[in-house]
């Protein structure tokens, strides 16, 4: 049984989420009955624990939320299964057997799909992962390769010709939570769960024909949007034969009341053994720079200051580096590039002075956290000396290193 410190962690770290506020109320009302469950026998208990969630003061909604939890936790609240939660059983099974897998997601109106290589180990959990980043995810880093294992990524950035390693348990639960997301064995028991506390309506199409798939949709209710399910409508397909998912549709309801199709995911591969080489970066061109943050102090320390307080130091002393040839320090602030590397970057253009540096404003890209610092340098291009304004700079967080902070991008 899990403890009520790995409750309060799971109900912190859930996918499917409520405010914060309700997250509190969520985790006070579970803890409340998990305890109370260690004393009594389980047959008995598990249709009174609905009972008694239904009628807490907490509302409906987060009584939605403890739920979903509870299906995380593998404990069976009720015992009153519906017949289309009986159907979907066997797609379970099969999913709790998978090794290897291997995923395409796409979105509408983006040719080029996010592609996941996952291995299992024989708990179910993620061992290692290789994922293939489009640009359109995020066009300020453009393409990327990232590979995951032992709490440790490897993010290849093409388009900026470097490869940065991070040890971050923040970083590794978003990535595996990602992931998470396009696993068969963990959206059925949502669907369950969902259509068992009434946020859900299943609809299952078993055709005759066994060559052609199940058919499983769950349309939600307008109130799971508030915590934290994304779109109206899934659909699984399932194959009659293996019970496994083949993909995975998620639809947006319209202004009109008809179902959009807005992206959708594609399993390939099931426990087809993906070749260790995978996990591994080799051969990659010899101009890419390799950045291991986790065995240096990136950035500058917060100490008491503000987040905004320590943008702008950041920033200061990064052009003050730059503009002493301190490409040493300058490297350190600009996530631990090598002093070379930043040597060559500003040999075309001279930093002659810092003019101003305005309030940090939160950065406009949603994912990437921290702040932009506006500034004005006085410089000298080619002999011409003039006023200049970067991009940016960004600056956030150090992956692994909470309390320091560096310069991620938009310095030129």
């Amino acid at each position: 049984m899990n403890s009520p410190e790995n409750i309060e962690k799971l109900i912190k770290n859930a996918v499917i989420h409520s405010n914060p506020d309700v997250n509190q109320a969520v985790l006070k009302e579970f803890l409340q009955q998990f305890n109370n469950t260690q004393e009594q026998k389980p047959v008995v208990t598990q249709p009174n624990i609905r009972r008694k969630i239904m009628k807490s003061p907490i509302t409906k909604l987060a009584a939605a939320a403890v739920i979903i939890i509870a299906v995380m936790l593998s404990i069976n609240i009720w015992d009153n299964i519906t017949p289309a939660a009986y159907a979907l059983d066997q797609t379970v099974q099969a999913s709790h057997s998978v090794r290897y897998l291997h995923i395409k997601s796409f979105k509408k109106g983006m040719e080029e799909p996010k592609e996941f290589w996952l291995e299992f180990d024989e708990q179910g959990d993620i061992k290692n992962i290789r994922a293939h980043m489009p640009e359109w995810e995020s066009p300020s880093d453009g393409a990327k390769v990232v590979i995951w294992q032992q709490g440790k990524a490897k993010i290849w950035y093409k388009k900026k010709k470097s490869l940065l390693i991070i040890k971050d348990k923040r970083f590794a639960d978003k990535l595996s939570a990602s992931v998470q997301l396009f696993d068969p064995k963990l959206a059925v028991p949502r669907f369950i769960e969902l259509e068992k506390s009434g946020f859900a309506t299943i609809k299952i199409e078993k055709p005759s024909n066994k060559a052609e798939p199940i058919i499983i949709s769950a349309t939600y209710s307008p109130e799971c949007k508030k915590f934290g399910v994304p779109v109206d409508r899934t659909v699984l397909f399932v194959d009659q034969t293996t019970k496994l998912i083949t993909s995975m549709e998620s639809y947006s309801l319209t202004g009109g009341g008809e179902y959009e199709l807005i992206d959708w995911v594609e399993f390939y591969d099931y426990n087809q053994q993906i070749d260790p080489a995978m996990f591994v970066f080799d051969n990659l061109p010899s101009d890419v720079v390799q950045i291991d943050q986790t065995i240096q102090d990136i950035g500058l320390e917060q100490g008491e200051l503000s987040s905004e307080e320590i943008a702008v130091k950041v920033v200061r002393e990064f052009y003050e580096a730059v503009i002493a040839k301190d490409y040493a320090k300058a490297g350190r602030i600009y996530g631990g590039v090598p002093a070379k590397i930043m040597e060559e970057r500003w040999a075309d253009l001279k930093v002659i002075r810092i003019i101003s540096i305005s309030e940090p404003i939160p950065h406009p890209s949603s994912g990437v956290g921290g702040f932009m610092v506006p500034c004005k340098l006085e410089i000298e291009k080619d002999g011409v000396k003039s006023e200049y304004k970067p991009y940016g700079p960004g600056v956030r967080a150090v992956h692994g290193q909470p309390n320091r902070w560096n310069i991620h991008g938009g310095v030129k």
